[in-house]
């Protein structure tokens, strides 16, 4: 039980004085990314852009869904059934760009926070 104390001590040791120097040796690999030819960005931006674009494909579609709704609507030749029904659509759709919208906002909020905490925009 002696010999496992002190190994667990000695293990202590060694791991916290390390960790200052790993602090600020903390190298991501970003001066490198121009030489590999894959491009210069780092994973966060380039995360934040593919969120940003499949929100907005989202979002297209979402417009799209109101826009049947309001054809449905257009044709519906005074039929109650068909009424209520491009009701309904342009109502779920309204609510999914409602939702989208909000979700493009926060994972934008949530990303640009992400990116000045970690100091990527520091460069």
């Amino acid at each position: 039980m002696k010999k496992l104390a002190i190994f667990a001590a000695v293990i202590a040791v060694f791991a916290f004085s390390a960790m200052p120097a790993v602090a600020t040796a903390l190298d991501l690999g970003t001066t490198y990314l121009g030489s590999t030819g894959l491009g210069t960005r780092e994973l966060r931006e380039a995360v934040m852009s593919i969120v940003n674009v499949a929100l907005t494909f989202l979002a297209v579609i979402a417009i799209l869904i109101i826009l049947y709704g309001g054809f449905v609507w257009m044709t519906a030749a005074g039929s109650e059934d068909k009424v209520s029904q491009a009701k309904n659509i342009i109502i779920a759709g309204v609510i999914g760009l409602v939702i989208i919208l909000a979700a493009l906002a926060i994972t934008n909020f949530v990303l640009t926070s992400l990116i000045n905490a970690t100091g990527a925009n520091a460069a």
